[in-house]
């Protein structure tokens, strides 16, 4: 429902930007549509059908602490996934040693049939897939230990297993994209400030707060807090400084984050331009976003970016997306 509600007001807006875009056809003869993504070229009875509001980005710096809620992971899911990542990847080697050695006798006519081969090739196929789906789901549920080399993994479970090191996870409630990451964290654990060291996002979204979050190891935790106890975290950080521009300026697509900057000239026969710019997102801050790639005086888009990439990619809606809506 709703994206059949969006392309009927995409339908509606193409319906009254129509006679409009006609106009000025007429007037460059034959002018080609704009490429994809080159800039939008719009006269000002155009951007005023498409509501376009403009404003400068603000200087900003980010908040220094975030609160989160934590949780302590079991280290047991972490040895049972890692043993199946290992696993599958060990069967997979073997796998593919053994094909090469029944394709060199089959090859050589040294007593290996193509029944034989066809079958150790079969068993190849299956062990790459196993172990490609257990990397993955490993890699989906424990991202920054699954980046980690061998070594600093392998001391790492070492580590969980006695006991010395505990994993938490940090969650901001309600944040799906997380920005940059803390320098540093904080667990309050009955009253008593114990540090804790980020090492990176959890892909995996958590069902109840519906966020992404931040995986934390604790180095020197207290005795008797285990895997399922709650907390409460600070994420710590120096200020970020960056630009701040309204959640409604920015879109996202297969370029990342970007918002539209009107040109601060306009065409010869004084239409304006407007072109998406790629921003990197840094942290959430109010209603919007501390980003960089923008300056102060750049002249963005506000309201109206929608519409601007509706006239970009009104096109890639197709029939068969609507229906399995």
């Amino acid at each position: 429902m709703r994206r059949l509600a969006r392309v009927a007001l995409l339908t509606c807006c193409a319906v009254l930007l129509a006679p409009l875009f006609a106009r000025a056809d007429d007037e460059d003869e034959a002018r080609p549509p704009p490429a994809a993504g080159a800039a939008l070229v719009l006269s000002l009875q155009q951007r005023d059908a498409v509501g376009v509001i403009l404003s400068h980005p603000v200087k900003a710096v980010g908040p220094r602490a975030i609160d989160a809620f934590g949780v302590v992971l079991d280290p047991v899911e972490l040895v049972t996934d890692f043993g199946k990542y290992a696993g599958s990847r060990a069967g997979a080697r073997n796998a593919a040693a053994e094909a090469g050695r029944v394709a060199g006798l089959y090859h050589n006519d040294a007593n290996a049939s193509l029944k034989a081969l066809q079958s150790a090739q079969a068993t190849q196929i299956e062990s790459q897939a196993q172990a490609q789906a257990a990397a993955a789901a490993f890699a989906l549920q424990w991202g920054p230990v699954a980046q980690l080399p061998d070594a600093e993994r392998d001391a790492l479970i070492s580590s969980l297993v006695a006991g010395k090191t505990l994993l938490v996870r940090a969650d901001v409630p309600g944040r799906h994209a997380l920005g940059a990451m803390p320098a540093r964290a904080s667990l309050l654990v009955d009253g008593v400030t114990v540090a804790a060291r980020p090492l990176g996002p959890l892909a995996r979204t958590t069902p109840d707060l519906q966020s992404a979050g931040w995986l934390l190891q604790v180095d020197h935790a207290p005795a008797g807090l285990g895997p399922g106890a709650r907390l409460r975290i600070t994420l710590e950080g120096a200020g970020v400084s960056g630009l701040l521009v309204p959640t409604e300026a920015l879109v996202y697509g297969e370029r990342g984050a970007y918002v539209y900057r009107q040109a601060a000239a306009k065409t010869k026969d004084g239409r304006f331009q407007y072109a998406a710019v790629t921003v990197n997102l840094l942290t959430p801050e109010g209603n919007g976003w501390l980003v960089a790639g923008l300056d102060d005086d750049d002249s963005i888009v506000v309201h109206g970016a929608g519409v601007l990439w509706s006239l970009e990619g009104l096109g890639s809606f197709s029939a068969e997306e609507e229906d399995h809506d």
